[in-house]
């Protein structure tokens, strides 16, 4: 499969189901809301309805440094409740976290976290007896690698001594597990390989929870490791029984574009396979379900004071007023994640109270943007340490910025494409300047490192500014650029 089910920065999939209702959560690291939430009844199409972790009591406020804050879910549903446990990764000395909700969109109870655990990637299961068990990726030297205890999942209580697991085939990195009861058997699934090119799935079962564990005969049973597949880093699954009976299976990849090393913009998404038990061991069918490409375009002219779950903030929900239909006064960071690999944004401003800038962006030091103070408006680039200011240009207080992600150009003797894209800077008015065109490549995972995607925003640099629309448009078609 080539198209993901839920495009853009959404790595680190959970899903359950409830009756005909599916449900499915990712990792929002530094992002706030934290946890995105969805719904579906096709496994397919899936609806934003909100996320698990939106009060500071739940999430509490950070610098917002690159790749720190939520790592991965696991979202399950048992005795009438969903429960969601994660990783706050600035606060792991607490433990990991258990939050709960009658309704997936909220609200979610604040957490409960479990002493004396470590590490990431925590998963909930529950036995025969109806007994609960954390189980995690651990970091701690005495007991490293696959770690689970029963514990109480609402004081957060150890109900015996942690005890290692199954620690995968030998692979770098074990982590992401999932336990499974299925027909008499214990599985447990995990991501090893490290989260790059290398990625697998691998599995193994035992008739009991404690071990000993048997590896499947033919691990991995996921990986495009050492393929020319479209999508690669495949990996970090999660199973679910549909409700025909069959199986499904949901797991991160990234679709990487341009020349070797080839290059990750969006970050890690979400896919879908479907799943046949064969021999009492799961083998995945990645062509099962058609995902046709969709169309993401959406605008947002801020018609009321309620925000679309879409739009976040680094380190601390978004602090906006609303002060009419198409007035969203801001103070801070507002952004949405950028879905396709080519798009066009849009922006309307006014800065006569402020300074912002319009802005496409891997992390606080890898960005793009169109800065306006009232008077100008500059295009900056930034890589690193390094910071290019591209030109300025006059302009009052009222603006309307564009950033497109266009396709490059094919270059040399093969027609290569060299970078992923092109990220193209306008002001739009009675006669459009464009102030460049620049190589994507900079904002891309593999050069700014870190777990993340592209975000697209406004970042407010000094007092305040009013956004009065936001248009984000899927550009599918677009011809190569010669």
């Amino acid at each position: 499969m080539t198209v993901p089910i839920v495009p853009g920065f959404h790595p680190d999939p959970s899903i359950c189901r409830v009756g005909d209702t599916y449900y499915l959560a990712n990792s929002s690291f530094e992002y706030v809301p934290g946890v995105p939430i969805r719904r579906s009844t096709d496994l397919v199409s899936w609806e934003l309805v909100g996320h698990a972790l939106t009060r500071p009591s739940q999430l509490p406020p950070s610098e917002g440094a690159a790749n720190t804050g939520v790592f991965a879910p696991t979202l399950r549903h048992h005795d009438g409740r969903f429960h969601l446990v994660t990783t706050n990764i600035l606060e792991a000395h607490r433990g990991h976290l258990i939050v709960t909700a009658e309704d997936p969109a909220g609200p979610w109870s604040d957490p409960v976290h479990v002493p004396g655990t470590d590490g990431i990637d925590p998963d909930l299961c529950w036995d025969d007896a109806g007994g609960c068990h954390l189980t995690w990726a651990s970091f701690r030297p005495e007991r490293p690698g696959i770690t689970s205890v029963p514990i109480d999942p609402a004081t957060g209580a150890m109900l015996a001594e942690p005890r290692p697991l199954w620690n995968g085939t030998g692979l770098a990195a074990p982590e992401g597990p999932h336990l499974y009861r299925v027909d008499g058997w214990w599985y447990l699934l995990l991501a090893e390989g490290g989260t790059e090119r290398g990625h697998v799935v691998t599995i193994a079962r035992a008739r009991a929870l404690e071990g000993p564990y048997e590896p499947a005969p033919t691990n991995p049973i996921l990986t495009h490791r050492s393929t020319t597949h479209p999508v690669q880093n495949t990996g970090h699954a999660d199973l679910v029984e549909c409700a025909d009976g069959s199986w499904a299976l949901v797991y991160l990849g990234v679709r990487p574009r341009g020349k070797t090393p080839r290059f990750h913009v969006n970050g890690r998404e979400t896919f879908l396979a479907g799943v046949d038990w064969v021999d009492g061991w799961p083998v995945v069918i990645e062509d099962r379900h058609r995902v046709a490409p969709e169309d993401h375009s959406f605008t947002d002219e801020f018609t009321s004071a309620q925000l679309h779950p879409r739009w976040v903030a680094p380190g601390a929900a978004p602090v906006t007023r609303w002060t009419g239909p198409g007035e969203l006064v801001l103070t801070r960071t507002l952004l949405t994640r950028a879905l396709d690999e080519y798009w066009t944004a849009v922006a309307r401003l006014d800065v006569s109270s402020g300074t912002a800038r319009f802005v496409v962006r891997i992390d606080g030091k890898h960005w793009y943007g169109l800065t306006a103070d009232g008077s100008t408006i500059t295009a900056t680039l930034a890589i690193g340490p390094a910071r290019d200011v591209v030109t300025t240009v006059a302009a009052g207080p009222v603006v309307a910025l564009r950033i497109r992600a266009l396709r490059p150009p094919a270059s040399g003797p093969f027609r290569e494409v060299t970078e992923p894209d092109l990220v193209e800077l306008s002001v739009l008015g009675e006669d459009d300047q464009v102030l460049g065109a620049f190589d994507g490549r900079y904002l891309s995972t593999e050069v700014a490192a870190g777990f993340t995607g592209r975000m697209i925003g406004v970042e407010v640099l000094d007092g305040s500014v009013t956004l009065h629309e936001f248009r984000y448009s899927t550009d599918r078609e677009e011809p190569p650029r010669h």
